[in-house]
């Protein structure tokens, strides 16, 4: 029985994550925080909710997250619409061997909750193509704002190389790769204005997801209402 119970979860939610500061727009600084069930003998969460407490009347709203298990959910209080008020980013980790992370950004403005940012929506929005192309180059399409980036692959090594390309660097076969959802989104204040933008990290992989080639950076900023790409670069990684 007690082998049993050392793999469930504690019954008993507890706040994994706090920040303090005003997100309700009266001036008075409230608390904000994350509550989960944590699991026995693992730092694995369950049932994560967000939290806030009305700095002035001291009373506290509950909100259950879409994405509600994961691991390390941390909490970054920042304005990111404009309006001098704080808004809240959720982050947490899924654990995978792909890095992907679990983002959510809300508005509390008078004690309503307003969803401003949803990585399933972000994830839906923003794909891409990855296709090999002879000579050694990788070929990686952005498909939202119709960018094409171009990727140098010939420093890989002859081992890797020769898997794929004959010896006059033709494909051997056509290969594709992928992009990794949103692994990263990292708040940013790019033009310190006191407003952030969001900087966003995805995976460029080639045959495999350990096979590694780079990142796509998009750059987000508030407008009309949404998050909308600003700017975005490939990120490769040196020799």
């Amino acid at each position: 029985m007690y082998n049993d119970y050392s793999r469930t979860t504690m019954n008993q939610p507890s706040i994994v994550s706090f920040a303090r500061g005003d997100v309700t727009g009266d001036r008075v600084p409230d608390n904000v925080y994350l509550t989960g069930i944590k699991t026995v003998a693992s730092p694995f969460i369950q049932n994560i909710t967000l939290h806030v407490q009305d700095g002035r009347t001291g009373k506290a709203k509950s909100v259950p997250l879409r994405e509600s298990a994961g691991y390390n959910p941390t909490i970054f209080l920042g304005d990111f619409t404009g309006n001098r008020v704080d808004d809240i980013l959720i982050s947490t980790a899924t654990g995978g061997s792909g890095g992907i992370m679990y983002h959510t950004i809300y508005s509390f403005v008078e004690n309503t909750e307003q969803l401003l940012f949803d990585i399933n929506i972000y994830n839906e929005q923003y794909q891409y193509e990855v296709t090999y192309q002879d000579n050694y180059k990788v070929e990686v399409v952005s498909k939202i704002n119709n960018k094409k980036y171009i990727i140098d692959i010939s420093t890989k090594g002859a081992e890797y190389l020769n898997e794929i390309y004959d010896g006059k660097g033709k494909l051997k076969r056509p290969i594709s790769g992928f992009v990794n959802p949103l692994s990263g989104l990292y708040p940013v204040d790019f033009d310190s204005n006191k407003v952030y933008e969001l900087l966003a990290y995805q995976k460029i992989a080639g045959r495999y997801n350990a096979d590694s080639l780079g990142y796509v950076l998009n750059t987000l900023g508030w407008l009309d209402n949404r998050f909308v790409l600003q700017n975005q670069n490939v990120a490769i990684f040196g020799y």
